[in-house]
């Protein structure tokens, strides 16, 4: 999609999202309208309909928004007061229309009077804008996609209304490689992959949200730990542990329960024990540094830790690995004087590019320079003067190393700007893991001091970063981007070892035992199955090395190989075979 054209786009999908209503209103003419904005690639729009829908019936809504399309009726707007708006609305029996123009009434904000917009026989509240008609929609570039459940405004006490999801493109041609790239995402779903390769599960017992990975899922997990921490302990970074568990005053001084509200989990017990399951770690790291007195010259003092952090989703918002209630997240701080910042920060974008480059994905990426909303600044916590000059820092950062960091407003944290690194998948969604965040605001409110040159206690800056973000949505844009096809280093089993019959195992335990000495991932596919069918099953699991024996290798003390990927075969002796796969792995081939 081109830059230039999303506002032209956005206009196109929520005129569609119009047309998608009053097709609904041909098909149900009692159905109440709730809302239909554009979304990226599509709409949606949210309806009160006299019985459940199934997806025949996206077929003959699509038929009828064609037959609108062509007629052409022109998007007409008309500004009317509100209490002509309520009648109007009141008499239709659009009960959701009617509520939000009484919150219209009451919001000071809001400038009257309200706009409606009709086309042909079918008239919403709505501000618009829109095409000048119908015509000017492609009725081939557009195709409804999905049914699903939503509450009226997000709230589980309202009632659950009936989502039509579709997307609109200016041509056929988008749309035909939209619906391409789909089918290709539906191919590399982590929920689908990760059952098939055994890698995590849920269990009702345990409850939703809760991910429970198998051992071929934490292998994956330990190994990305070990390289994350290994980079980092290069530029100065050290391991520290906290409990799970914290006062809630914790998260009230660091502002997180406020903004956290009732995503918190609180943990009590009859003994009177009140305590909050912690939503992020960095206020437990504030009280390891302040736990004696600190110079100068002590810093930068930098943590790094990797833990469970847990917020209370809304349950209709939880699915696969993508929003869970407990996060493993990746996380490190860096405690340290203000000429020492911008160094900090450069530490941290090369520990970024150090990791992703060697998974690969470095390059395929964008970076935002995250700051404050000017216009609503009782949004964040800290000094309007810190505040400028973070964002200035993270400014002369981008142009000193390059970066392009694109400014958008209002994306920053709490508590200072960030430069949050954007990645693509490998069906060209975006997803957003690595942050570098600059904190004047959190270690004043712990009080938190070192002593200067001057013998002065002043307070520290506090550089937060997360390098992989959380484990679980770290993993999903593996899954999905390596469709399941992990780099070797990272694969749960690294070789499969397949004797072409029972009379070979012995030797092929022989060459199990050599691997495993040489920390190896490797497994027998020894059933009592035909080799073509142990074969496609190791294919399937998708291991990067599969190593048949027979007669010919037994005698020759040699295994033949066949790479993932590949149908040739190569015959090897086992010392060079150990040797070739030791050098890959290292090397993150």
């Amino acid at each position: 999609m081109k830059k230039s054209t999303i506002n032209n786009l956005e206009i196109l999908r929520h005129s569609t999202s119009h047309v998608l209503a009053a097709a609904v209103l041909e098909m149900f003419p009692e159905a109440r309208f709730a809302i239909g904005p554009a979304i990226e690639n599509g709409f949606y729009y949210d309806f009160d309909l006299p019985r459940t829908l199934i997806p025949e019936d996206l077929e003959i809504l699509e038929g009828k928004m064609k037959e609108i399309i062509k007629v052409n009726h022109p998007f007409e707007r008309a500004e009317i007061s509100a209490k002509e708006a309520l009648k109007k609305f009141e008499e239709a029996n659009q009960p959701y229309k009617v509520e939000l123009i009484k919150e219209i009434e009451k919001d000071p904000d809001y400038k009257l009077p309200i706009t409606i917009y009709k086309s042909g026989s079918f008239v919403d509240l709505c501000s618009g804008p829109h095409l000048d008609s119908t015509g000017e929609i492609k009725a081939d570039a557009v195709k409804l996609t999905k049914i699903s459940g939503a509450y009226w405004r997000g709230d589980e006490k309202n009632k659950m209304l009936q989502r039509i999801y579709g997307v609109a493109f200016e041509t056929k041609k988008e749309l035909d490689e939209y619906i391409r790239m789909m089918e290709e995402a539906e191919k590399r779903d982590h929920r689908k992959l990760g059952k098939e390769l055994d890698l995590f599960c849920f269990s009702d017992l345990v409850g939703p949200g809760l991910p429970l990975f198998t051992p071929k899922g934490t292998i994956i997990i330990d190994e990305l730990k070990k390289e994350v921490e290994g980079i980092c302990r290069k530029y100065g970074f050290e391991k520290v542990s906290a409990p799970s568990l914290a006062k809630q005053e914790l998260f009230e001084i660091s502002g997180h329960a406020k903004k956290f509200g009732d995503e918190l989990f609180h943990v009590t017990s009859e003994k009177k024990h009140d305590f909050v399951l912690k939503p992020v770690q960095c206020p437990h790291q504030t009280q390891i540094y302040a736990s004696k007195t600190r110079s100068y010259r002590d810093l930068p003092i930098r943590y790094m830790e990797s833990d469970k952090q847990y917020r209370a989703e809304k349950t209709g918002e939880v699915g696969g690995l993508s929003r869970v209630y407990a996060i493993t997240v990746e996380d490190g701080h860096s405690f340290c004087r203000v000429d020492q910042v911008k160094d900090e920060i450069k530490n941290m974008v090369n520990i970024i590019k150090d990791l992703y480059s060697s998974i690969g994905l470095w390059g395929n990426h964008w970076i935002s320079l995250s700051v404050r909303d000017y216009s609503h600044p009782e949004k964040y916590i800290g000094e309007s003067k810190d505040w400028d000059t973070c964002e200035k820092m993270l400014q002369e950062i981008s142009d000193e190393m390059g970066l392009n960091a694109q400014r958008r407003e209002g994306e920053a944290a709490l508590y200072g700007p960030k430069l949050d690194f954007m990645f693509k998948d490998a069906t060209g969604r975006e997803i957003q893991i690595p942050t570098v965040q600059i904190d004047f605001a959190t270690p004043k409110r712990f009080g938190l001091e070192y002593i200067n040159e001057k013998g002065e206690k002043v307070p520290p800056v506090m550089v937060h970063r997360a390098i992989l973000g959380s484990y679980e949505r770290f993993l999903v844009l593996l899954i999905e981007n390596f469709a399941g096809a992990f780099p070797l280093w990272l694969s749960p089993v690294q070789a499969v070892i397949i004797p072409v019959s029972e009379k070979f195992n012995s030797y092929a335990k022989n060459i199990h035992s050599q691997l495993l000495e040489k920390d190896i991932r490797v497994s027998i596919s020894d059933e009592s199955e035909s080799l073509g069918k142990r074969i496609r099953e190791a294919e399937k699991q998708k291991i990067p090395y599969m190593i048949v024996v027979g007669e010919k290798e037994e005698k020759d003390g040699s295994v033949a190989v066949r790479t993932r990927g590949q149908k040739e075969q190569e015959t090897l002796k086992i010392d060079e075979f150990i040797k070739k796969i030791i050098e890959k792995i290292k090397n993150k081939s």
